[in-house]
């Protein structure tokens, strides 16, 4: 995606958030103002919000199920005011607050006989993953690798994560799926 376009859905993003906080209501992405193909072709997206540097909200899709451009509003919503981590963003907080989007590929599942094997085919800061075992399922994207750089801590964590017991990734019933994302911030591109 070239940098124009990462621009205009920063953006979009933004005014999601600040309509949705001053006026209560969603707005509509339409192909008459967001006309580039590439927007309405169903991806999963996250969009991730953090303040002087610390998280503030982080809500995703994980499997394409609508338009881009109507991810990035809905996921836009959901990090500012329903993460059930946080308490909603606030007015006196829009000036501080760096919005990043993950722009998610199509998960592809993983075989593996062990956890050697797992640790060998994930391939640190490039794989988000996805964990799942019955009704448990998680996710970390690949800007997680930032904070939990080793593969046996990167797995305990996610595990964790799913309500699983932390070394789950042993085991061999569970389910692994990878992905790659294209992430852009405000602060990267300039705009905060």
């Amino acid at each position: 995606m070239n940098e124009g376009d990462k621009i205009v859905l920063l953006k979009l993003s933004r005014k999601t958030i600040e309509t949705y906080l001053r006026e209560h209501r969603k707005i509509k992405g339409t192909k008459e103002e967001y006309p580039q193909r590439e927007f309405w072709e169903e991806r999963g997206t996250f969009v991730t919000l953090t303040e002087n540097g610390a998280l503030r909200g982080c809500i995703g899709t994980i499997y394409p199920v609508r338009p881009l451009v109507l991810d990035v509003i809905e996921n836009s919503i959901n990090a500012a005011f329903r993460d059930p981590r946080f308490y909603p963003v606030e007015e006196s907080e829009l000036p501080y607050i760096n919005i990043e989007i993950s722009i998610l590929s199509v998960p592809e599942k993983i075989y593996f006989k062990d956890t050697e094997e797992l640790f060998e085919k994930v391939i640190p800061f490039k794989h988000g993953v996805i964990i799942k075992k019955g009704f448990y399922q998680a996710t970390f994207l690949p800007q997680v690798w930032e904070e939990l750089s080793k593969p046996e801590d990167f797995f305990t964590h996610l595990c964790l994560k799913a309500g699983l017991n932390g070394d789950c990734f042993k085991e061999k019933n569970l389910e692994v799926e990878v992905y790659t994302v294209e992430a852009f911030s405000e602060k990267e591109l300039g705009l905060s």
